[in-house]
């Protein structure tokens, strides 16, 4: 059940393919939740505020609470959104999503490593701060973790992405020019 239909984008019509169908899994993909099933897949972010909840007995439904999904088992799945930065789009079997086609590697997998994001900043100019933040290049990097692994590693969040150069094949590293 949607109650709030305007969040950062509309909900799309399309997400009632959700009612009566079971949930295959669900799962991250950077900042997404995408909740699965046979009919399509719920891309759900949950903004700055946002949050999802599975409840036993759900209360009757407050201001923020935005969406619902009624589970087989009576318990509801509820979102909550006080400042409606969040998301809930639709994606069907087979497709891809706009927002998902261009995401970099998600940094825990084999994917990402030094060689990787040596290769994408080599021509950047760019803040290093604003580089590890774009989705593009690596996934879910937020401010906060930008700040601390680029205090961690000694580099300033100003520096030029394409000073940043690999060492040894190996390590990531600031080059002095």
């Amino acid at each position: 059940m949607v109650r709030q239909r305007q969040l950062r984008w509309w909900i799309p019509e399309a997400i009632h393919e959700l009612h009566g169908q079971p949930i295959i899994s669900i799962r991250r993909r950077a900042k997404y939740l995408l909740i699965d099933t046979p009919k399509g897949t719920a891309i759900v972010h949950l903004g700055m505020s946002g949050s999802l909840r599975v409840l036993d007995n759900p209360p009757t439904p407050e201001k923020h609470d935005h969406v619902d999904l009624v589970l087989s088992n009576g318990k509801v799945m509820r979102y909550n959104d006080p400042r409606r930065f969040g998301a809930w789009l639709w994606c069907a079997p087979g497709e891809s999503h706009e927002l998902l086609d261009n995401c970099g590697p998600e940094p825990l997998t084999d994917e990402f490593n030094a060689e990787w994001m040596s290769e994408r900043a080599k021509n950047k100019r760019v803040a290093i701060k604003t580089f590890i933040m774009n989705n593009a290049n690596v996934v879910g990097v937020g401010n906060i973790y930008a700040c601390e692994s680029l205090f961690s590693a000694g580099i300033l969040p100003t520096t030029p992405s394409h000073k940043i150069t690999l060492n040894n094949g190996s390590d990531w590293c600031l080059k002095l020019s």
